[in-house]
Order: C-alpha cells, then sequence, then structure tokens
C-alpha cells in the first residue's frame, strides 16, 4: 500500500489567499509566500496552490508568481488555474511546479490530459474534479465549481485515468470548507472506479475525518485548507494520528511511536 500523503491547499484570488465555505464566501486568510514558508517547517508531504480566478478570467497562470512561490517550497508542488495549453505546462514546470492540476480544460479540450501525459510524464498531471451530489448522483463542475459539465463524476475520472492523468483530485463543492467532514461515499466511488491515486478534498475538520477518508473511502492522500488554516491541528499532528490508527504515512520515522 502506498504511503497516505498530507497535502496543504492554498486558494490563491489576486494578491493572497482565501477561503470560502461551498466555492462561495472568500475571506482573506493571509499571503501565499509566508504560508509556504511555515508549511516547509510542518512536515508537510506536498502543497497545492490553485489560482481560483485565473480560469473565470480567461488569463493564463502567473508564472512569475510561481517561480517566487517555488523558490521557497521544499516540497513538491502542484499548482492549477487558467492552464488552457502545453506551452501554459511547460511554462509552469519551467517556474518549478513539480505537477500540474487540470480543471476546465479537461472539460472543454480533454485532448489535453493526452497531450499533456505524453509530453510531460502522467506523473505531472493531476485531473481536479469539482463534484455536487444532485439526485442521488455526483456531477462534475468545472470553472471554480459555477459552469456546471453535465458530466458523472465516475465517468469522468475513468476517461481522466485513461487520457493519462496520474492522480485524481476529488472535491466536494457542498462539503468545501464546512470542517463536517468529507463525503466518503463520493471519494468512495471515484476511488473505485480508477487505479491510480485518489486525493480527497474538500471539509476535512479534524484527524479522524482524515483516517475516514482513508479507510472508509480508499484515498490515497488527503488534501485540507481551513481545518490548518482556522485550527490548532497540524499536518504532523495528522500523521501522528492516522500511524496511531495503523495507517501508513511519509516520514514515520520522524514521528514518535
Amino acid at each position: 500500500m502506498l504511503k497516505v500523503r498530507i497535502i496543504p491547499t492554498l486558494l490563491w484570488k489576486g494578491p493572497g489567499l482565501v477561503k470560502g465555505v461551498a466555492f462561495d464566501s472568500w475571506r482573506r486568510v493571509g499571503t501565499v509566500l509566508p504560508a509556504v514558508k511555515v508549511y516547509n517547517l510542518r512536515e508537510v508531504d506536498e502543497l497545492i496552490i490553485l489560482d481560483i480566478t485565473a480560469g473565470m478570467e480567461n488569463r493564463p497562470p502567473d508564472f512569475e508568481s510561481v517561480a517566487e512561490f517555488s523558490q521557497e517550497c521544499f516540497v513538491p508542488l502542484t499548482v492549477g488555474g487558467g492552464i488552457t495549453s502545453l506551452s501554459d505546462i511547460k511554462n509552469l514546470l519551467r517556474s518549478g511546479a513539480d505537477k500540474v492540476a487540470i480543471n476546465t480544460a479537461a472539460f472543454e479540450t480533454p485532448d489535453l490530459v493526452d497531450q499533456a501525459a505524453h509530453h510531460f510524464g502522467s506523473q505531472c498531471i493531476v485531473a481536479s474534479l469539482d463534484a455536487k451530489a444532485e439526485n442521488g448522483r455526483y456531477y462534475c463542475y468545472s470553472a471554480c465549481g459555477t459552469r456546471p459539465t453535465g458530466k458523472e463524476v465516475t465517468h469522468q475520472a475513468k476517461e481522466m485515468e485513461k487520457r493519462g492523468a496520474g492522480e485524481i483530485l476529488i472535491t466536494s463543492i457542498q462539503q468545501d470548507g464546512a470542517m463536517q467532514g468529507y463525503d466518503l461515499n463520493l471519494i468512495r466511488c471515484v476511488s473505485a472506479a480508477v487505479s491510480i491515486p485518489v486525493i480527497a478534498s474538500g471539509g476535512a475538520g479534524c484527524f479522524e475525518d482524515f483516517y475516514q477518508a482513508v479507510h472508509a473511502g480508499g484515498a490515497s492522500a488527503l488534501a485540507a485548507a481551513s481545518m490548518f488554516h482556522f485550527t490548532e491541528q497540524t499536518p504532523l499532528g495528522a500523521k501522528q494520528y492516522l500511524q496511531s490508527k495503523g495507517i501508513m504515512v511519509r516520514n514515520a520515522n520522524m514521528i514518535p511511536a
């Protein structure tokens, strides 16, 4: 079994970081660079930085800022937002990103995922799926959760795997920011549909939520934002809790038994 990864998520809007509830009601929570420096010291396995307005504003990623962030980031960095071409992906990787998260373009120009996996390798490509529960089924939304795609989430996850994505980042729009727990059924559905790693996102509020996402949902990695922004809980504490429950985590040799 792969060791479970703990991945803080930074939502980047304009000059700083924001956090909301259900992809709405955004409030400022600081700036990117200090947050990156803090997480460098907190035993995280990776970081995800998502520019949540780039796609809606029809602008490319801010390569210059990503280069600045990456110089201070000492863990693998995934960057998403505004990606529409192979050139965008190439420039993000050159700017210091280790992986790119593709959301809206995966629906509008799905061949981009095939091309990106071919040119840069599947290990660099994360398919980001934002989903809502509707009438007992889960459907994907693009453009930061504002645009219904009509795509059922497990079908989209399977397509992304077939096209070469190396991971799926699955976020529950309805649970996002609520800190009431992940949508375990959503995570379970996606994890069962694909053989590539699934990153659970949207709703974590405590370490037990992390455990349930792995134990009951089948997640390979755990992403969280509000939990780390607004509580005293830390990524290292999460690892210690998971290890105590028999879940293999990275850097376990650094964690007291």
